[in-house]
């Protein structure tokens, strides 16, 4: 069976799209721990981020990339963090989030409620 993430990729679960392309896909958290919080993904599943072929893995930093930069301007934050983890999608991604400070990238906070009109306009904002 998919993962959600690949049913995504497919049209079959409807997400905030941020961009794509022939080998990757972004699109918004809709559990963020800041506004713009984008999750970057290969269209190949793979479980883990490590086993993706070295050209797979060095493209979807890439792309995270240019993400990053589009989110920094729309959140007008420090850095955007760059955060590797999940357990509960078996599909290789990357988490981009806005910060001004480590805590900025606490998982453990409550996730911010955000209205599909705030979610629309955050991934216009920073779509590629």
């Amino acid at each position: 069976m998919a993962s959600i993430f690949t049913r995504i990729i497919q049209g079959e679960i409807p997400c905030y799209k941020v961009a794509e392309d022939d080998k990757y896909f972004a699109f918004l958290d809709i559990n963020p721990v800041a506004k713009g919080h984008t999750l970057v993904i290969p269209k190949v599943e793979v479980d883990n981020l490590f086993d993706l072929d070295d050209e797979t893995l060095a493209g979807l930093t890439l792309f995270a990339k240019r993400i990053a930069l589009k989110i920094q301007d729309f959140a007008h934050c420090k850095k955007v963090a760059m955060v590797v983890l999940g357990l509960e999608v078996p599909h290789a991604h990357i988490h981009l989030i806005p910060m001004n400070s480590e805590s900025d990238v606490d998982f453990k906070r409550e996730k911010l409620k955000l209205s599909e009109e705030e979610f629309k306009a955050i991934a216009q904002a920073i779509r590629l």
